[in-house]
């Protein structure tokens, strides 16, 4: 069964920092490039950052550019999103994609005041 199960979303303060993980099973996670989206209330789902297959080629929405780092580790099937540095804007549903059309189920974020 092909699958993307995100984990490490919660409640922080701005200021904070929130590590997601995203474990991939049912496909060949190494033959992929991945990214992270997030999709805050009453707007649309937007690009966070995104991996290359080997890891070697990284983007970044200019709106978290010096605050999120985006890395993998093919031998464990994951990705991650280690978010510092966060603001309240940071709120959001975050997504884990797999490039093909494989989406994880998301994980809320929430950055208080």
């Amino acid at each position: 069964q092909v699958q993307l199960v995100e984990s490490g979303g919660g409640l922080v303060q701005a200021g904070g920092s929130l590590r997601l993980s995203c474990a991939a099973s049912g496909f060949t996670f190494s033959n992929y490039a991945m990214a992270w989206f997030r999709q805050a209330p009453g707007k649309e789902r937007e690009s966070v950052a995104h991996i290359s297959w080997s890891g070697n080629s990284k983007d970044y929405a200019d709106s978290v550019k010096g605050r999120f780092t985006i890395s993998r580790d093919n031998a464990k099937n994951t990705v991650y999103l280690q978010m510092n540095s966060l603001k309240p804007e940071d709120t959001a549903v975050y997504y884990c994609y797999a490039r093909g059309g494989i989406w994880g189920q998301g994980t809320q974020v929430t950055v208080s005041s």
